[in-house]
């Protein structure tokens, strides 16, 4: 059946370059509805117009082994583990401690309040709690970890799509309230009394001639297929993907690390394009109990770091620049930093790149955190 690839293929393109056309009425749009939304979305309401349903399509499983591993192992080798020493050992440990928090901080939460309705009902017996796992992936990993982690927990197709619509609308306003923050960061300094507010030093600029795209693109297409070939389980092929494109990105000297993201954020697009194949529209929902969930869940995350700064008496700017790094991403992360001091931009970047490459293992252990601790024992 060519009709689901011809409908990803058209959603892909036209969201590509939508994504790229200096107009201000369509830069308001990516504004609010993303690119990866917007590729959800699109084939789901052709989909529906059409009154046809594509959930079942071969195209789904050409993903899972093709798209999905490739949008994975290309991400991981953009990071380089080198340019993470001029960060500094502190400000990666507040950025840990954020991820950390999104990671388990739901799984607590669900244990203490089992008995609540929000709990019982909405999270366990409503099956939202599958929902949680692909919010961790994109708050700290991003949408390819938030696309791995849906797959990994069988998150439902209504499930999911309410998810992206919350996140989605979260995500811009956190943003704004971190631009307001980080404004603000000499003033916590002072009131937190810290002292360690020295500039990190210089994020070394990856310099020589790089490898040639397509033999890049050769690389990791081969890697694919061989694991393909060689590993059924989806989970172990997630987990050596995630090691071959570190391994790729920090002793192949010549890796070239732009055409690797650039590659991934493409791919990720792919992938949800096929996903909104699957996706019936009729089944939406809007549940508010779990917007005010998730609502608790961001504000502990910035509190929680908060205090880790203060443990650590290191610059408060670093908290609203992990936190960006984490649940915005690596568009957004470098911008609230330029809000105050654009020489720290390289810094907030490397950070987000390093929240993509750890976000699908953070969702990992809060999906078995989940399944071993509160849907056991609540269910």
């Amino acid at each position: 059946m060519l009709a689901p690839w011809i409908i990803a293929s058209f959603t892909v393109i036209a969201v590509y370059y939508l994504d790229r056309w200096e107009n201000k009425h369509i830069k308001s749009l990516f504004d609010w509805v993303p690119a990866i939304l917007l590729a959800y979305i699109i084939p789901a309401i052709i989909s529906f117009v059409l009154n046809v349903d594509y959930s079942q399509a071969y195209i789904h499983n050409f993903s899972r082994d093709y798209f999905i591993p490739l949008a994975i192992i290309a991400v991981m080798s953009s990071l380089s583990l080198s340019q993470l020493k001029a960060i500094g050992f502190k400000p990666i440990l507040v950025f840990a401690a954020g991820s950390l928090f999104i990671a388990v901080f739901p799984v607590l939460l669900m244990l203490f309040f089992s008995d609540a309705e929000l709990i019982s009902k909405t999270m366990v017996a409503d099956s939202y709690w599958m929902g949680i796992p692909p919010i961790v992936g994109s708050w700290i990993g991003g949408s390819t970890s938030q696309l791995v982690l849906k797959e990994l927990v069988a998150c439902p197709e209504n499930i999911f799509l309410t998810v992206l619509v919350m996140d989605n609308i979260l995500v811009n306003i956190w943003t704004i309230l971190m631009f307001q923050s980080i404004k603000k960061s000499d003033k916590l300094n002072s009131w937190f009394k810290i002292s360690d507010i020295a500039i990190p030093e210089d994020i070394r600029v990856e310099k020589g001639i790089k490898l040639n795209p397509w033999l890049s693109a050769f690389v990791l297409l081969s890697i694919v297929v061989l694991s393909n070939f060689f590993i059924d389980s989806f989970v172990v092929k997630v987990v050596l993907l995630s090691f071959i494109g570190l391994a790729l990105s920090n002793f192949i000297p010549r890796w070239n690390f732009k055409f690797a993201l650039k590659a991934g954020s493409i791919l990720i697009i792919v992938v949800m394009a096929v996903l909104g194949l699957k996706l019936q529209i009729a089944t939406l929902g809007f549940n508010i109990p779990f917007l005010g969930f998730l609502i608790i869940w961001l504000v502990g995350h910035f509190i929680f770091m908060l205090l880790i700064a203060k443990m650590l008496n290191v610059n408060m700017a670093w908290v609203p620049i992990a936190s960006m790094a984490n649940v915005g991403g690596i568009a957004t992360a470098p911008a609230v930093t330029a809000a105050y001091n654009i020489k720290w931009m390289p810094h907030a970047i490397v950070l987000a790149i390093l929240s993509m490459a750890t976000g699908t293992f953070w969702g990992m252990l809060t999906i078995w955190l989940l399944r071993n601790f509160v849907v056991q024992g609540t269910g």
